[in-house]
């Protein structure tokens, strides 16, 4: 019976720890936050040593600490999966699951796929972070991030989900003043919107059955939302790269028009990024539905 509450305990001391907040782990495990101290500090009296420092703003690991939190985490860790695949033999995966994606991505197609998700998993809740930057998966305990394009990190856990087809849009505008491309040559006397970068000039490789055709372009803007860079497109301002997603309502409103038909930009791979292949079944079912469902181009 002892070592059945020695495994609760240490259950209780990694939620601290990962949380860093004793309040916070109180209510992501439904423990009165005087039981979960008073456990805390029954374990510390037991081995005889400080495993957290106290203050009134924070709760930090002492070395102690952190290497009982290196040793016992994915203890943690593979009971909780174990136990949730007894729960997965009787129920649909449950839980709460914590994305974080650009805002694009988000917006124009995740979005669209949640529905369908949540009719099939009603059990799972989320919180979803649009953001340009690339959040700390540990550092902010995030599950899962959905990324664009290579990925760093020789401690991340990264699993391809589809690709990015890349086009060439400009405004019905633009083109009436400037007229429209023949040929990837012509587009060097174009204004091109770019991702932020030194400089104003930036190489597009474009392809077309096999064919490939480098083109440096240069342009007055550079911005790294495209949801912006559509907007830009719209009102006139020059040709942007964006997936045919992104911009299909805008074509079939006549806001935007396609350039340079049967050339593409190099499509972008689009990755699933975890911290660790230990991962709750609501974690594994969205990744499997985005790696299922996503269709990009």
């Amino acid at each position: 019976m002892n070592d059945l509450l020695a495994l609760g305990d240490m259950a209780l001391f990694v939620e601290v720890a990962r949380t860093g907040s004793f309040s916070r782990a109180s209510a992501k495990l439904g423990v009165p936050g005087a039981t979960l101290s008073r456990r805390v500090a029954a374990m510390e009296r037991k081995f005889g040593v400080r495993l957290f420092d106290r203050t009134t703003r924070r709760v930090e690991l002492t070395a102690a600490g952190r290497r009982y939190f290196e040793r016992c985490g994915d203890l943690v860790d593979q009971a909780r999966l174990a136990q949730e695949a007894l729960r997965e033999s009787a129920a649909s995966p449950t839980g709460h699951v914590r994305v974080s994606m650009p805002v694009d991505m988000g917006v124009n197609h995740i979005g669209p796929l949640l529905p369908e998700f949540t009719r099939r998993f009603p059990g799972i809740t989320f919180e979803l972070d649009l953001s340009p930057s690339q959040r700390d998966l540990v550092g902010e305990h995030i599950d899962v991030a959905i990324r664009i394009g290579a990925v760093k990190g020789d401690q991340l856990i990264v699993r391809r989900i589809g690709t990015v087809e890349m086009l060439m849009f400009a405004g019905p505008a633009y083109l009436e003043r400037h007229g429209e491309p023949q040929q990837p040559a012509d587009l060097v006397e174009h204004e091109c919107f770019n991702l932020p970068a030194p400089g104003r000039e930036a190489l597009w490789s474009l392809m077309r059955d096999g064919a490939e055709m480098a083109v440096t372009v240069r342009g007055r803007f550079a911005t790294n939302n495209l949801g912006l860079m559509r907007l830009l497109a719209e009102r006139g301002l020059g040709i942007a790269v964006l997936s045919h997603a992104l911009a299909r309502d805008a074509v079939n409103a006549g806001r935007l028009v396609q350039v340079l038909q049967g050339w593409t930009l190099p499509p972008l791979p689009v990755h699933a990024v975890m911290s660790s292949r230990l991962q709750p079944a609501g974690v594994r079912a969205f990744v499997d539905f985005l790696a299922a469902r996503l269709s990009l181009v």
